[in-house]
């Protein structure tokens, strides 16, 4: 058990970090969609072709950003932006609370006020991805016209975010019948 307690740590750490450089070269990549388009590409690449536009990604919020003369469409790819950032922010706080999660059950027991507290953010988290994908999908929508930009989404966030909701609740009762456990010794 240390041994998968040890590499979560690790491996949830250094998911962290990716998701809050990414968060960070998204943030410096959208001021420049405003400020100096001709920057963007030095914090993100795509593949941008007159015929198909450039299919901008992240955690199942698609749009494909129309491209003229070989350059995407900056409004686009600034709204595009703006939601990538607030869901790579939101995955670096899943994360970051499963690495909470780690170090804290790793010499004591998992069912503790603070662990079940960070389990229901991380399912809140978890379900936010998919509802910020969707408000920034409507926001594309109003700022470059519907026959702009086409967009997607994926909403099997809000499933995983159910389901850590509910086992949440396992953890309750445990934590519950701990403290009555104890009350007895």
């Amino acid at each position: 058990m240390k041994h998968i307690n040890r590499i979560g740590k690790i491996i949830t750490k250094i998911l962290e970090v990716f998701h809050w450089v990414g968060t960070s070269l998204m943030a410096a990549a959208t001021v420049c969609a405003l400020a100096a388009p001709q920057w963007v590409g030095y914090f993100v690449g795509f593949d941008a072709k007159e015929c198909c536009g450039a299919n901008l990604t992240v955690y199942g919020f698609e749009v494909n950003a129309p491209v003229t003369n070989g350059n995407v469409d900056m409004t686009t790819f600034f709204v595009f932006g703006i939601g990538a950032c607030l869901i790579l922010a939101l995955m670096a706080m899943v994360f970051r609370n499963l690495n909470l999660i780690f170090k804290k059950s790793e010499n004591a027991t998992p069912f503790q006020k603070d662990t079940i507290r960070m389990m229901k953010e991380i399912g809140i988290f978890a379900i936010a991805v998919p509802v910020v994908g969707f408000i920034m999908s409507i926001i594309v929508r109003l700022v470059t016209g519907v026959e702009t930009a086409e967009v997607s989404i994926d909403m099997g966030g809000i499933f995983m975010g159910i389901i850590v909701l509910c086992l949440t609740q396992f953890f309750v009762y445990g934590a519950e019948l701990e403290k009555d456990v104890d009350g007895l010794l």
